[in-house]
Parts: structure tokens; C-alpha cells; sequence
């Protein structure tokens, strides 16, 4: 690991003030921020990521790390853990896709340290991204190249990808918040302005290294979630190579409004599969005012992998992220849900 500046800060301006000066006329990078620090650390002591400068933002969790439900909205503190939300009565009743992605993700300790807003900007990573001996990696080196497209690439993206980057998104917790049109609140130098979530992240371009639509220095601070007919009848479904501590090979989340066996609305996305946090909108439609059986499960499937792209290892993820939709579906709408 190489030597770096360390601050503790107490309010966002504080932290704005020290990232806009951080790394001024140095080769290294500036400022990066720390929350849980469970991929920062990590990828830190790989010389993946080499900040000239750590901000520590975890004292803000006392200001920006509550959780709220109105009846109306959901409202999550960017520094809440995911341990918090994943066990927080009011999230596991009305948006128990919400409490599920993060209970599935990492191990207990991880979910204990990580933070909401930490783990929706954790890196799109690979094997060849994590060993810098595989100099072709163009998200840690713009223009060099991708090993992973003509090597071991089980693991990547079949939804999403370029000639720049097959690498998968890693979390869960976003797909929840996609499907849910869940919209982020940043601060920043410009001040606070919010998006919707499903703009925040970046497919791969010609500059996989920009993963975010997030400008210079802004820090998530918050969550919302509109409530809908659809978000009790909800649930996140993940498929991995392993029961606990492992990436999914393949996920979905879920979110349906049923009147009897008929689709009123429904809201997907896929994880494992993609190099983004994926919204499945042609799966959407094709379940819309339908009767929701196998037969129309497997159509939604099959429209939600249009045009996929597998490689020489993945192409079994067509078939298996396929499966997990179905199967996902026909769970959602079996649910028995109560609408006090």
C-alpha cells in the first residue's frame, strides 16, 4: 500500500474543502472518499487504487444515516449501514426487495461496516482489474485494452458490453433501487441537486474508468423510494456459486402489482449478468395486462436478453439469468400479500 494522507471529517463542506485541494500538482490521484472502506481498503492494499489523499466520511452517518418511512416514500440515509436497512421493520414489510438485496450481499461483518451510499459506488471489478501484473485494463488504465475478453471471463457481463469492458456489476442493493425508481440526493462543490438512480451509473463507452455520471467531489447522501401497489409484492432473487460471501453469477429483483393472475404492473432488474445495474424494461412489457404463467414467465425472460453478448466462458448466463427470472416471477406472484 502506497503512504497516503488521512482526514476525519465532520460535515460535507469540510470534506469538499480538503478533496478540492488533494493531490494539486502530484501524478497520483487526488482524494478519495472513505465510508465502510470495504472495497477502497481492499483495493488499496492491491496498489489498484493509489489516493494521494483519504477522506474519511464515516462521522457523517450521525447526519445523513437515518431512516424514514412516511407511508408514501421510503427515505434512506446514504451512511446508514446495510445491516440497519436490511433488518429495519418498515423496509422488510413495504419494500422487501429492498431488505433482501442487501441481507444477500457480502457477509455479516461487511454489511455491519459497508454503507448505502459505499455500496452502490463500489468499483466494477474483475480478477484482471484487482492484479496489475494484466497490464490491458482499460478501468485502471484508459486505452490499454481488456484481458478479460479473450480470457477467463465466466465470471463478466453478457448485458452491457463493449470492446472496452465486459466486467459485471458487483452489487445488489442497486438492482433494488432501479427497479424501484428509487432517486439519489448528491452534495457537492455546486451544492445539492438530485437524479434518478437510474442515471447515476455509467455503461462502459470508450472510458470504462467513469463509471458514474457523479461531477468532481460529490458525495451521496441520500435515498428515496416512492411506495407503488407493486413494492410489497417484491423480492430479490440471487443465484451464486456459493451460499454466502460471493458476487451473484446471476440475480433479479422483482417488484409486480397482480390483479388475480393478471400483471397490472411490474418492475426487473437483473444483477450478475450486466456491467451496469440493469433495468429489464422490454421483460416489463411483455408482462403488462397479461396473465402471469411459465409460459408468459419464460417470454419476459427471453426479452430481457435481447441482445446479450456471451464470450468464450459466460455464455451460460443467458440461460441461467433466464431461469432465475422466471423462477423470480412465479415467486413474486405466488406471494401472499396484505395491503393494510
Amino acid at each position: 500500500m502506497q503512504p497516503f494522507h488521512y482526514s476525519r471529517v465532520s460535515s460535507i463542506p469540510q470534506a469538499l474543502e480538503i478533496q478540492a485541494t488533494a493531490g494539486q500538482g502530484r501524478s497520483r490521484p487526488g482524494a478519495a472518499y472513505l465510508a465502510g472502506g470495504t472495497t477502497l481498503i481492499d483495493l488499496m492494499k492491491l496498489e489498484v487504487m493509489r489516493p494521494q489523499s483519504v477522506i474519511d466520511l464515516r462521522a457523517l452517518s450521525a447526519t445523513h444515516g437515518a431512516i424514514g418511512w412516511d407511508g408514501a416514500t421510503l427515505h434512506l440515509g446514504a451512511f446508514a449501514s446495510m445491516a440497519e436497512v436490511a433488518d429495519h421493520s418498515d423496509v422488510i414489510e413495504h419494500f422487501p426487495v429492498i431488505a433482501q438485496s442487501l441481507s444477500l450481499a457480502a457477509s455479516a461483518q461487511l454489511r455491519n461496516m459497508a454503507t448505502l451510499g459505499g455500496n452502490v459506488l463500489q468499483k466494477t471489478r474483475c480478477a484482471y482489474f484487482r492484479d496489475p501484473s494484466w497490464q490491458a485494463c482499460n478501468r485502471r488504465t484508459p486505452g490499454s485494452g481488456c484481458t478479460a475478453i479473450e480470457g477467463i471471463n465466466r465470471q463478466h457481463a453478457v448485458l452491457g458490453t463493449n470492446e472496452h469492458c465486459i466486467a459485471s456489476y458487483p452489487g445488489d442493493f442497486a438492482q433494488a433501487l432501479i427497479a424501484l425508481d428509487a432517486t439519489v440526493t448528491l452534495s457537492g462543490p455546486e451544492g445539492e441537486r438530485r437524479m434518478p438512480f437510474a442515471s447515476l451509473h455509467r455503461q462502459p463507452q470508450g472510458r470504462p474508468d467513469i463509471e458514474t455520471n457523479l461531477a468532481p467531489g460529490e458525495i451521496i447522501t441520500a435515498f428515496t423510494v416512492p411506495a407503488g401497489a407493486w413494492t410489497r409484492r417484491s423480492l430479490y432473487l440471487k443465484v451464486r456459486d456459493r451460499q454466502s460471501y460471493e458476487f451473484a453469477v446471476a440475480s433479479a429483483a422483482v417488484a409486480l402489482e397482480m390483479n388475480g393472475r393478471v400483471v397490472n404492473e411490474a418492475r426487473i432488474a437483473l444483477g450478475g449478468v450486466a456491467t451496469v445495474p440493469w433495468r429489464a424494461r422490454e421483460a416489463e412489457s411483455v408482462l403488462r395486462g397479461h396473465t402471469l404463467d411459465e409460459a408468459r414467465a419464460n417470454r419476459a425472460a427471453q426479452a430481457a436478453f435481447n441482445g446479450a453478448v456471451p464470450r468464450s466462458h459466460n455464455a451460460f448466463k443467458v440461460a441461467l439469468g433466464q431461469s432465475t427470472l422466471v423462477r423470480a416471477l412465479l415467486d413474486a406472484a405466488s406471494l401472499e400479500v396484505s395491503h393494510g
